[in-house]
């Protein structure tokens, strides 16, 4: 769809100052919308490059292919136990 700027400029000059506050609210919303599109695009992108990222992700689906990993409960368990023993080791 193909938009003629100048009509829309006069429309825009026609209408009251606070819908013009509101239009150009508008449209800096929607220039956000993009460049937050644009920058999502581009770290996916980076993302996919990044071989370490990648190595977590492969040893991780090796992990849960092999049982190695833990439920909610269990892993809150697993934390607590490994805080209560760093705080021993720091006579905390």
């Amino acid at each position: 769809m193909s938009v003629n700027r100048e009509e829309l400029k006069r429309l825009i000059d026609k209408i009251p100052e606070q819908d013009a506050l509101e239009v150009y609210d508008f449209i800096g919303y929607l220039n956000m919308k993009r460049e937050r599109s644009d920058s999502e695009q581009l770290d996916v992108a980076m993302l996919a490059k990044d071989s370490d990222l990648i190595r977590q992700v492969e040893r991780s689906q090796e992990d849960r292919k092999h049982g190695r990993i833990y439920a909610k409960e269990t892993g809150i368990d697993y934390l607590r136990s490994k805080i209560t023993e760093f705080e021993h080791e720091q006579n905390i």
